[in-house]
Parts: structure tokens; sequence; C-alpha cells
């Protein structure tokens, strides 16, 4: 049964000598450095969720009809640990994950996983790789949560098994260069997601639309790609992996609604943060060109981009098939500044957690 599952622990081999491991997170690039364990957990129609286990990381063995390969039942979380001043090791609002990773199993037709044990789950794999957080500024421990259909058939419905896993990576800051403005490109031939498609979910599908498009805004010399919507290819919507707010002249905030896009915990930190500080703050569809229009006016002073991953990052210019134009000074104004301090501070321990975001790992 569930509510009694408890985690077996089978001891790593020769796990990461103390020497090797210091130097492998002074400086590690983004998702490149693995820790030394892993939990997995599987699911069945038959057991539910059993074989709870934390192990040493290392490969599944697939079999070539294995139902993810063919049919992408999968979904992901993205989290970080951070280590604060006084040595304690703490999640932001990791029950928000949970939540979000049961509402994509849900559309992707796959079985949810019961809050606790998603969290316990978390829990064992930062414990045990907690001398893999890295203590210097900007710092943590990124988490990958994720599910995947592990039943061998060859036919399409949901699978009938499953496999929940838990890795971590010690990491950086997301964009080389550390906390810099960014350059957009905005798509104008591809679509992210629809109304009634998985925008919404964070599936693999998702990503790996969107690759062919980040691929384009690299070869024009931007960071990330930014696109509009399906239907009319006019409003702004999140870019490949992050969502989008901009800052007008009022000091008021605009940022897409829900629907087709991801709703992101730090997108929903903010926008609370925001308004906290006096900020209006509007979920409202922003079209492409009174984008352009208010960046060209000074109407838009400020625009940001915000995930797990980069958390909060100016955006300074934006690059398009007909030009590009610039937002503020093309840097980080006062008020990105501010709320990317305020988040940070308190994912960090430096600032009072008055929201009770901050999950302890005992």
């Amino acid at each position: 049964m569930t509510e009694s599952l408890t985690f077996a622990a089978i001891p790593h081999a020769s796990p990461t000598p103390a020497g090797t491991r210091a130097a492998l997170i002074e400086k590690p690039d983004f998702g490149r450095v693995p820790t030394d364990h892993m939990v997995t957990i599987k699911w069945s129609v038959d057991k539910g969720w059993h074989d709870a286990t934390v192990l040493a990381r290392g490969p599944f063995q697939l079999d070539p009809a294995c139902a993810v390969l063919h049919y992408a039942q999968e979904i992901f979380e993205g989290m970080k640990a951070y280590r604060t001043a006084d040595g304690a090791i703490t999640l932001f609002r990791p029950e928000e994950n949970a939540r979000r990773f049961n509402e994509s199993a849900e559309r992707m037709a796959m079985p949810v996983i019961p809050e606790e044990l998603f969290l316990a789950a978390i829990e064992e794999l930062v414990r045990i790789d907690a001398d893999w957080i890295p203590a210097g500024e900007g710092g943590s421990l990124y988490i990958r949560p994720f599910m995947f259909a592990s039943e061998v058939f060859l036919g399409v419905k949901p699978a009938s098994e499953y496999i929940f896993c838990v890795i971590a990576s010690p990491v950086g800051a997301y964009f080389k260069g550390g906390s810099k403005a960014i350059t957009l490109w905005v798509s104008e031939h591809y679509s992210r997601a629809a109304a009634g498609g998985t925008g919404a979910a964070k599936c693999g599908g998702n990503y790996a639309g969107s690759l062919v498009a980040q691929a384009e805004a690299i070869k024009n010399g931007c960071d990330q790609v930014v696109f509009l919507d399906a239907a009319e290819h006019r409003w702004v919507e999140e870019l490949g992996g992050m969502n989008i707010f901009f800052v007008m002249d009022d000091g008021s905030l605009i940022t897409p609604p829900l629907g087709t896009i991801l709703p992101g915990i730090t997108r929903n930190s903010i926008m609370e943060l925001a308004r906290a500080a006096g900020h209006d703050v509007r979920e409202e569809p922003y079209s492409f060109d009174q984008w352009q229009a208010d960046a060209r006016s000074g109407k838009l002073r400020e625009a940001f981009a915000c995930g797990t991953a980069a958390v909060v990052a100016g955006i300074g210019e934006v690059r398009h098939a007909g030009g590009s134009f610039a937002i503020g000074n093309s840097g980080d104004g006062p008020v990105t500044t501010a709320l990317r301090d305020q988040l940070v501070g308190i994912q960090r321990g430096n600032i009072a957690d008055d929201r009770k975001w901050l999950h302890a790992v005992a």
C-alpha cells in the first residue's frame, strides 16, 4: 500500500571522492554534473506505487518496445535545493511542484503520485546527496523528478506500468555570463502549443517541439526563443522554457494568461511579490505588435523572463525576421532587479519567509 511505502537503500559501491566532488561543484555547467544517487518508484495497474528505492545513479535497461520510446508518455518537474547561511537545506515551494506534476500526469493519462510520496522521494535524494549542494553564491542543487511509461507494448493506449525517478545535478547560473540581460528571438514560423493541447503540462514533447525554434534563435545570436499563439500568431505566450513579464511606465506588470502556457511556480511567486509591493499585475493577452510599439514609445520600461532554472532574467533586446528593438536601457531595470533580489533572498533564507514558501529538509 502507498500509505506504508518505505524506501529501500542500496549502498553505492563507489561514491565520488570528496576532493573530486569539490572540484566538480565549484563551477558546474548547468545539468552536466550528476550526483551519486537517484530515487526510483514503480507503478503498475495491479500493485499501484511500489518498490521505492534509493540507489546509485545509473542507466535504465529498456526494451525496444518500451511505451515511452514510441508514444512519449513522459512528464517532469524542475526544482532546486538551497543551502542557507546557517547550513540548513531548503526547498522552494515543493508542494506546488507536486501539484503541477500530478496535473501534468492527468493530462498525459498517467497515474498521479500522492504528494507526500513525491516530497518524500525528493527529500530522500537531497539528504543522501547533500554534499553535492554548492555553497557559493548562486549555487544550488537542481532536482529533476520525472515519470515515464515503462510497459512493453506496441499499441496506442495509456500504459499500465510506469517508473517515477528523481535525479539531481549541482548548478550555477543558467545563462553563461551570469545575471545579464538576455536577447530573444521571436518565432514567426513555429508554435509551442494550441488550445486543447499539452501546453500547460510539463511534458517532454513540448520541449522537443521547441528545439527547432530555439536553434533558430541561437543562429540569430539570441539566448532564447519566444513563441506567439498558434491560432493568430499574434499574441505573446512564453519562451521555450520560461514565462515572461512586461513592466509598464505606470509600474504595472502584464503577463500572458494561462491556458496554453505552463503555470510557472516562479511566475506565481513573482505575481504575489509584485502585488505585495504595490504593483498592479494583470494576466492578459499582449500582442507582438503592441510589444514593439510600447518598447519604441517608452511605455514599456522593462521585460523579464522567469523560471526555476534561470530564476529572473531581464530582457534587453528582441530580434525577429523584420528587425529588432531594445527594451528600456537594454539591461535590468529597477523592478526586475527588486523582484529578483527579493525572490532569491527568500529562496536562500536571507529574507524572512513570511509566506511559508520554504520547506526544510531534515
